[in-house]
């Protein structure tokens, strides 16, 4: 048996995963709160998403390389996906300020940047308690509410664009990036997704 790899890294990787991810976020509101050296600080972003693909490569090649897992195998890739698709989507909207040469960020960006950040953070919570998941439950509802809390303050933003703005460009531009910034904490629903997926199947 002592051949048998029994493997029991893949907690201490995701709760990784997951505060590469919370720290992401961070700066991304920070970025937004002090709109300075955007380029330096966008990249500090992209070095955390190039972080969290090694952890992602390193959580699947642990996965491969197991045969006694902490939980069902699917689960376990899945997590890894969805938590790698949250961080992917933090630095596409950070990247986006740089591509479009945004001149300042709006009031509802820097919302939507602080819902995410509180989205990052409740994940957090719940990653760590993975191995013993009394809460998590309760943190996959948390996090379903703030992705229809990111949902509405997008429409809103994205009504008053077409309100306020008769640049067509400035409407593509801003419609996409607060598009971008909804989207992440879609991805923050689907990790819950599977949370609650692990807790239903060990209960």
């Amino acid at each position: 048996m002592a051949f048998i790899p029994r493997e029991v890294k893949f907690y201490a990787l995701f709760r990784e995963q997951a505060s590469n991810i919370h720290k992401a976020a961070q700066l991304l509101v920070d970025l937004f709160e002090n709109y300075q050296d955007v380029e330096k600080r966008v990249a500090e972003i992209k070095f955390a998403e190039h972080k969290g693909d090694q952890l992602t490569h390193e959580l699947m090649m642990k996965l491969n390389q197991t045969f006694i897992t902490p939980f069902d195998r699917e689960d376990i890739h899945s997590l890894g996906s969805a938590l790698d698709d949250v961080m992917d989507l933090v630095e596409a909207a950070a990247t986006r300020f740089v591509t479009y040469k945004v001149k300042a960020v709006t009031p509802g960006a820097r919302q939507l940047a602080k819902v995410i950040l509180h989205g990052t953070e409740i994940l957090n919570k719940a990653i760590s308690e993975l191995e013993k998941p009394h809460q998590i439950l309760e943190y996959c509802e948390q996090i379903q509410q703030i992705e229809e809390e990111a949902d509405r303050i997008k429409g809103e933003c994205v009504g008053r664009l077409f309100e306020d703005s008769g640049n067509p460009i400035e409407i593509i531009k801003w419609k996409e990036i607060y598009e971008v910034l909804e989207a992440t904490t879609d991805k923050c629903s689907d990790v819950a997704d599977v949370l609650e997926a692990v807790v239903l199947k060990a209960a």
